[in-house]
């Protein structure tokens, strides 16, 4: 079983966990300014591009 997902999408996916966690903790404490800039800055560009980058598929049982 070989998997799409290779080393820089699993650290770019950490990477965006702890931004979406840090935001909802910062959002937790009152500031209403860095939260929404990192929960968007998590959902819009680090997840998404945590699915993208990397993901070149081989064709090696064809």
């Amino acid at each position: 079983m070989n998997f799409v997902f290779n080393k820089t999408n699993k650290i770019l996916f950490i990477i965006a966990i702890l931004t979406t966690v840090a935001g909802y903790v910062i959002m937790g404490t009152g500031d209403k300014t860095i939260s929404p800039i990192l929960l968007i800055i998590a959902y819009v560009i680090l997840f998404p591009l945590s699915i993208m980058i990397g993901t070149k598929q081989t064709d090696k049982n064809q």
